[in-house]
């Protein structure tokens, strides 16, 4: 009982550990756009982002937790090795990813690595399809909002302040962006903290800890934690990325990415769908570079993060079927 009691424990540490990365890794969705145009420096911009990251918990439901925890995966499969597994194939594939400055999708690993640990042990019948198809529409849709609201945005706000001199556009914006990137950060918690208290969530009723699944406070708590601790680390290698190689930014550009992104995040976490806020907030960057001229954002580079996007989930999942399998034969 103990050593099982324990085995409990550290799965939760892992999945804390997890969103610990996501945090490190999605600082620069929060932060990259006001670091980039200068408003902030990056130590006061990851203190700014982690706290409104953290009180993300008492602003937002337990929509997505729900839609992650038992509305994807049936937890009939779920055991304690799998729910590891899934964690080591999403820790895997933040880690590789940030070394090498890809904006990819955190949420996206995660659900990625808990369908291929799922999979390796139960099959195919593992999987919900019902539960996922909203996620799989809006991998598709969610860049494309972002993208659509940040057009949008940037020509609505360009014609209305079409008549300011540069400097007073500037110095007001400046001080916009503080707002924005806040909202922006409050919508990143609310939507990435709930996933992994989805996993834990379900590690809980996997182990008998609990006979139905429900989100106990002290998982919020501990989730809200956990990534505004990591986002006061910052990926400074994908700040660099999404703030300043995507396209070029002024604080006017900023703050309409920026609420773009927040606004797309939001309607979708009120809804309880799991989306990743790195495609959205990188659609918004596109939305807002598209608006001076197409070749002012790097398709380039844009289309090679499109297909770090698409191996996100088999890579994750493949690594986490391993996974499984190893701690499984270790555990035998």
């Amino acid at each position: 009982m103990d050593l099982a009691f324990s085995f409990v424990g550290f799965i939760i540490f892992a999945a804390l550990v997890f969103d610990f990365l996501n945090g490190f890794h999605d600082a620069a969705n929060s932060i990259a756009t006001v670091v980039s145009t200068r408003v902030m420096s990056p130590r006061a911009a990851v203190a700014w982002a982690a706290f409104f990251n953290f009180i993300a918990l008492f602003v937002f439901g337990l929509g997505v937790a729900k839609t992650l925890g038992k509305g994807m995966i049936d937890l009939n499969v779920v055991t304690s090795e799998v729910v590891l597994g899934g964690l080591m194939g999403a820790i895997f594939w933040n880690l590789i990813t940030w070394y090498y400055g890809i904006p990819v999708s955190s949420s996206h690993a995660l659900i990625g690595g808990y369908a291929g640990a799922a999979v390796a042990r139960g099959g195919w019948s593992a999987i919900i399809a019902s539960g996922w198809t909203k996620t799989l529409i809006f991998i598709v849709l969610s860049p494309l909002i972002g993208a659509l609201l940040g057009f949008t945005l940037m020509v609505s706000v360009t014609w209305l302040f079409r008549r300011w001199k540069p400097f007073a556009l500037d110095t007001l914006f400046r001080r916009l962006q503080l707002l924005s990137a806040a909202f922006f950060s409050l919508n990143h918690g609310g939507n990435d903290a709930q996933k992994t208290m989805g996993i834990i969530a379900g590690l809980l009723v996997a182990s008998g800890h609990q006979k139905e699944f429900f989100i106990p406070f002290w998982v919020a708590f501990a989730a809200h934690a956990a990534i505004g601790l990591g986002t006061m680390f910052g990926g400074w290698r994908i700040v660099k990325t999404m703030g300043t190689k995507i396209t070029k930014l002024q604080p006017f550009g900023g703050f309409c990415a920026e609420t773009a992104g927040a606004i797309s995040i939001g309607m979708a976490t009120f809804a309880g769908i799991p989306v990743s806020t790195t495609h959205t907030i990188t659609g918004a960057i596109m939305g807002v570079g598209a608006t001076k001229r197409a070749s002012a954002v790097r398709w380039g580079l844009a289309g090679n993060i499109v297909w770090a996007w698409l191996l996100t989930i088999p890579a994750s999942g493949i690594v986490a079927a391993i996974s499984y399998w190893v701690i499984e034969k270790l555990r035998a």
